[in-house]
């Protein structure tokens, strides 16, 4: 059975809110009154096994988050991560799908395909 604090509605609707995937320190900064830096990781470690949001880790290796919005009992996001190098937004291509094989056995676990550029706001 999984808690639903107001900590974790508030930074679930936060993430659910923002047309772009945002980062541990756009939480803390929209919501500091709310908790701690602690208690944000704890509540996006959650949210993410509670396949609510998804990671992305951008071009400079900053993870972001951002909605789930077809994940079932596992995270698939084998879609395009595209990051903006001049707003710095982070945004799903969902209809870009990656495909891969691993050689034999490898076990799957996670992966991150993030692709650089200027985004359509910035052109």
């Amino acid at each position: 059975m999984t808690r639903n604090t107001q900590a974790k509605q508030q930074i679930l609707n936060f993430i659910q809110s923002s047309k772009q995937a945002v980062s541990h320190s756009d939480i803390y900064s929209n919501l500091q009154s709310l908790c701690d830096r602690v208690t944000i990781y704890r509540v996006l470690e959650r949210l993410v096994n509670e396949n609510k949001i998804h990671k992305i880790v951008n071009v400079d290796g900053v993870i972001n988050y951002a909605t789930c919005h077809s994940c079932t009992n596992i995270h698939y996001h084998n879609h395009v991560h595209f990051s903006c190098e001049n707003c710095k937004s982070i945004t799903c291509l969902d209809k870009n799908e990656i495909t891969f094989s691993l050689p034999p056995n490898y076990l799957f676990k996670e992966s991150f395909f993030t692709v650089s550029g200027i985004c359509p706001n910035c052109i």
